[in-house]
């Protein structure tokens, strides 16, 4: 599946971790937000438990919206920027 994953980090540390986490599965959109088309649910697990270790619940946020085709076929933008890579894509 195809996640865009949001998060609002308080500590400048645990921000970066978690950033090079995300780096691992998907690409960087914005300074907290990545997209990662190449999810399953067995990976989608693994990343929100490696991401939970390192915020604080009670401070942090981090938020994962799963996309489908037809969503990301509506995907709109402006400014700098590319559209979602999703030549690739499929729903299972």
């Amino acid at each position: 599946m195809f996640y865009l994953v949001c998060f609002d980090i308080v500590n400048d540390n645990k921000r970066n971790k978690v950033a090079k986490i995300l780096k691992g599965c998907g690409y960087r959109v914005q300074k907290s937000v990545f997209e990662c088309p190449d999810l399953t649910e067995k990976k989608l697990l693994k990343l929100i438990d490696k991401i939970e270790k390192q915020i604080d619940a009670a401070e942090d946020s981090v938020r994962y919206y799963r996309l489908c085709r037809a969503c990301l076929d509506g995907f709109e933008f402006s400014g700098l920027g590319e559209p979602p890579d999703v030549q690739d894509f499929k729903v299972i």
